[in-house]
């Protein structure tokens, strides 16, 4: 059951038919290096350099690499959709971004721009925003062309005011920077350009490349948190809740004190109206109000779970069994103006959701802006 006054609709238990768990100790463990069973590079990407720095990274982890004879990826589907999966999710596949990629394309309002460092990522959270979203088998893709992609951004900056890119549309960039250093290459570029600002999210804890980097406040670092039993039952293979609360503690913190001093944000998505949430996401606030007890810049995000036909399709293909409810029944409609459609929270429940999360945040955090509800 809901705590009392909130609002029940059929879709409330979104972790189906499941009782809310009983109290367990918040688990603290790091996530594992990703390493992928195959890495392939396409030729054109073994002509760029920062293609062969990736392939330096990639050897230093004793990986095994397979030179590819042509720019096409092959060899990534299996004898059905489960065993497809399993194949593109242990791989990745260093390629040269297509010149489409260089028109960036707007992504409100989490920044201005796409800048996408690769695409695919090495987590299995069952109700993942790429599927539906990506053509083809989720391989794991990292751009060998990223100077030019990054090069590239300067033409999409709007004078007298700072242009946000964000680079976490379609990866976990720092679940896969050991093998790519992407990210870092992306932090001290952005570190240069006055009027730009980079920004990503992560599920891994892994910061320590970024330490030290010369951001000059211009990356903003975010960390994807959920509550306890959403994280335990639904996001695979990624960090703990505390360890991407410390790592973002770690990023947060001055020089000074041996922190990154990166400006810092909270992604909290999926919000979901499982059972006793309230008493969930705050605990998840106190913790977090806990760990942030110094003066440093912070900002929050509050997504709530949406799907759409296209993606709850692919998730029941990838994720059988998954405890996820994607019943459309209970669920609002929403359209954009090409005419698709997701299915997200009804109005009252969302007003009450909104409501709640505003009071919560700014009665611990005062001083650091909700940036959007959506």
């Amino acid at each position: 059951m809901l705590t009392s006054g909130a609002l029940v609709s059929p879709s409330d238990a979104l972790l189906t038919d499941l009782p809310a768990p009983a109290p367990q100790a918040p688990r603290t463990h790091g996530a594992k290096l990703w390493l992928p069973q195959r890495v392939v590079f396409t030729p054109d990407a073994l002509d760029e350099e920062f293609g062969q720095q990736i392939l330096a990274r990639v050897s230093a982890q004793n990986l095994e690499v397979e030179l590819l004879k042509s720019n096409r990826l092959t060899g990534l589907r299996g004898d059905d959709v489960r065993a497809t999966y399993r194949t593109a999710k242990n791989t990745l596949a260093v390629v040269k971004a297509p010149a489409g990629a260089l028109r960036l394309q707007p992504t409100p309002p989490s920044a201005d721009w796409q800048l996408n460092l690769a695409e695919g990522c090495p987590a299995h959270c069952q109700y993942c925003y790429l599927a539906g979203s990506l053509s083809g088998p989720p391989v794991v893709k990292a751009f060998a062309n990223l100077p030019q992609l990054l090069a590239n951004t300067a033409t999409y900056e709007q004078p007298g005011r700072v242009t946000s890119f964000e680079a976490s549309c379609y990866t976990d960039v720092l679940g896969i920077e050991h093998l790519t250093g992407s990210l870092a290459a992306a932090v001290r570029h952005f570190g240069t350009r006055e009027g730009a600002q980079l920004r990503f999210v992560s599920k891994y804890d892994h910061v320590g490349a970024l330490l030290g980097l010369p951001h000059q406040g211009r990356t903003r670092a975010r960390f994807s948190l959920n509550a306890e039993p959403v994280v335990r039952r639904l996001e695979g293979g990624t960090a703990s809740v505390e360890a991407r609360i410390q790592a973002m503690r770690r990023l947060a913190l001055p020089v000074a004190q041996g922190g990154g001093g990166y400006p810092v944000g909270v992604v909290l998505a999926p919000i979901m109206p499982i059972p006793d949430w309230q008493r969930y996401y705050a605990e998840l606030l106190d913790r977090l109000h806990a760990a942030f007890d110094f003066d440093c810049d912070l900002t929050v995000e509050l997504i709530t779970h949406r799907f759409t036909p296209g993606s709850k399709d692919v998730l029941l293909q990838w994720y059988p069994n998954t405890s996820l409810d994607l019943a459309e029944e209970g669920r609002a409609v929403k359209r954009n103006k090409f005419g698709g459609l997701k299915y997200v929270y009804q109005p009252e429940q969302m007003k009450t959701m909104k409501a709640w999360f505003y009071a919560e945040w700014q009665c611990r955090f005062p001083a650091a802006p909700v940036q959007y509800w959506t």
